[in-house]
Parts: structure tokens; sequence; C-alpha cells
């Protein structure tokens, strides 16, 4: 019974850890990355439909993202879809592909840019507590319930806790590899 507790807590953790991934990969470090689209959603016939499902999009030189829609009829729906998105890019339409550069960043900004990352990392780390006291909470009851012995319940607290510093560290190993990013000229 302990031993579905600490399973349902990793897959708790690994959910949390993959949604950091995500959102830092989402924060731009002055490099051009196609993942800095991924949220952008295109008005494709009539239906919102993320933008990697109408178009390829790639990063051929560092500071370039270009878009080739499979559907030359899409080209407008993207570039309307990727300025509503309102992520600082101005991208420019020569009829067949859509090219965005990206700008430099300014020492502020990329101050700005590390604060946000900061904060979903801070973000991520109190949802690992909440999920570890969750398990613990769960732990508790089932002692309680005299399912598990007060021994049995302070070698899976230990588990517990020992999940949550390993997640913890991997947090701050992503917070401090995207600010090197960030700050990276």
């Amino acid at each position: 019974m302990k031993l579905e507790v600490h399973k349902v807590l990793e897959e708790k953790m690994s959910k949390t850890m993959s949604v950091l991934k995500e959102e830092l990969g989402v924060i731009r470090a002055g490099r051009a990355n196609p993942g800095m689209l991924d949220r952008v959603m295109v008005d494709y016939y009539g239906s919102q439909t993320p933008l990697k499902q109408v178009a390829t999009v790639s990063a051929p030189e560092p500071r370039c993202i270009v878009i080739q829609p499979w559907d030359m009829s899409a080209l407008g729906s993207i570039e309307k879809a990727i300025q509503f998105a309102n992520l600082g890019f101005n991208p420019t339409n020569d009829g067949k592909m859509i090219r965005i550069v990206i700008p430099q960043l300014t020492e502020e900004r990329r101050k700005d840019l590390a604060k946000l990352a900061s904060k979903t990392a801070e973000n991520a780390k109190v949802a690992l507590r909440n999920e570890r006291r969750d398990a613990n909470d769960k732990l508790k009851k089932m002692q309680k319930d005299s399912e598990i012995t007060e021994d049995d319940l302070k070698k899976a607290q230990d588990e517990v806790q020992k999940t949550t510093d390993k997640n913890i560290k991997l947090v701050d190993e992503f917070l401090a590899k995207k600010e090197k990013e960030i700050m990276e000229v």
C-alpha cells in the first residue's frame, strides 16, 4: 500500500517536472528556438489548431525562425496568430513562408526573463512540496487506520522526503541552466 503512495507521488512529481521543462523552454533566451512558438494556436478553417500541425517550424540560423505552411492559404492566419500570441516577435510574410528575426535582448530584458524563470522554478518547488504533503497525509491516514506500522510510516516518509529533495535539486539545476542561457550574450 505504501508503495502505491510512493508510485503516485513519483508520477505527480514527474508531471510537475515536465511542466517546468515546458514552461522554461518557452522563455526565450535570445537564440531562435522553434519551441518558442509551441503555444501559438492558428485559426485554421474555423478551429484553433497548434502551429506545428499546420506548418513546419525550423530555426536555420541562430537568430531566425522560419515557418513553412503546408497549406499556403493558412499563411495569413499563421501570421495573425503569431502577432496575437504577444510573444514580442514581428513576423515577416514573403508570400511563401514566414520569417521571424529574434531581436537581441537588452540587459534589462535578460534580468526580467531570469526573474520569470526563477518564479517558474519556485512555483514548481511549491507544487513538489504540496505533492509531498499529500503523500505524507495519505501515509499518516494509513497508519491511523492500522494499515501500516509506525516504523513503516517513518520509512515511507523518509522515502517521500528523498524523492522530494531529488526533484527540488533537479528544479535548481534546470533553473541554473536556463539562467545561464538567458544571461549569455
